[in-house]
């Protein structure tokens, strides 16, 4: 009985130093953090979808208070509330924050592109693109599975004949959906009016018109009728040097297949 007692009051008394000794030490060791990391956390979206260059919501709220080069404005989906929220924290002058927005560029959809099978696997456009790229002829172009609109966390994506499309009133640019596309497809634009290739398929001209009538053929009329020389074919593509376009639409308007297009996004 006395054994008993001698071995509980020892491990008590062990227990006791210990706890004392974990008290003292987290004390003692304790990092000490900034009360503004947890203020701008509270204004941040909370998306953690990476916009602004950094690890997260959490990573780009300490990098704003540990290096006074970073700007408050690199929050996207925060927009200009957030800009001026985390200037008034830091003490610093709110700077203008870059409207964005994502734009698919694909025209292929259930109307336009040829099916090549019928896919019967799991619907998602990750799954898909591993068996044979999907269903579509075109292996360049949207999926249709919609991994893009189940990430979307302002609900700005959205399937339309099997392609996705942008709500531009909707969508603040997090970049979640160019992340999840596994064909690259979507991309995020700066706001105003400018016009797109809304193709990515770099087959010859000849091939897409057996695939999609919707696809680039690199004809090349674009090319040779744009008043700003901003358009040239590579990989029989039409690519636009947006340093030199002045969205006078004219490639647009010519365009055989329609692929390019102009593209309102308000600035608002």
């Amino acid at each position: 009985m006395n054994t008993i007692i001698i071995a509980a009051g020892s491990v008590t008394v062990i227990g006791i130093i210990c706890a004392a000794a974990l008290s003292v030490a987290s004390k003692l060791m304790a990092v000490k953090i900034d009360e503004r990391i947890a203020k701008i956390l509270g204004f941040l979206p909370g998306t953690n979808c990476g916009a602004c260059g950094f690890p997260g919501c959490e990573g780009y709220a300490a990098a704003l208070v540990s290096d006074t080069g970073v700007k408050g404005n690199l929050c996207t989906p925060g927009g200009a509330l957030v800009s001026e929220q985390i200037s008034e924290i830091l003490g610093v002058k709110a700077e203008i924050v870059a409207r964005k927005y994502a734009v698919v560029r694909c025209k292929g959809d259930s109307n336009t592109q040829l099916k090549k099978m019928d896919y019967k696997g799991i619907q998602s456009c990750k799954a898909a693109k591993q068996l044979y790229s999907g269903e579509g002829a075109c292996a360049f172009g949207c999926l249709g599975y919609g991994d893009c609109v189940i990430v979307c966390p302002s609900g700005a994506v959205c399937l339309e004949n099997s392609l996705a499309r942008i709500d531009t009133r909707k969508c603040n640019g997090c970049s979640l959906c160019v992340k999840v596309c596994p064909n690259n497809i979507i991309s995020i634009e700066n706001a105003g009016t400018s016009v797109f290739i809304l193709c990515k398929n770099l087959e010859k001209g000849a091939q897409i018109r057996k695939k999609c009538s919707n696809g680039c053929i690199g004809c090349g009329i674009c090319a040779k009728e744009c008043p700003a020389e901003a358009i040239i074919i590579e990989d029989n593509l039409a690519i636009i040097d947006y340093k030199k376009c002045t969205n006078c639409n004219k490639c647009a308007e010519i365009c055989v297949t329609k692929c390019i297009q102009s593209v309102i996004i308000p600035n608002i």
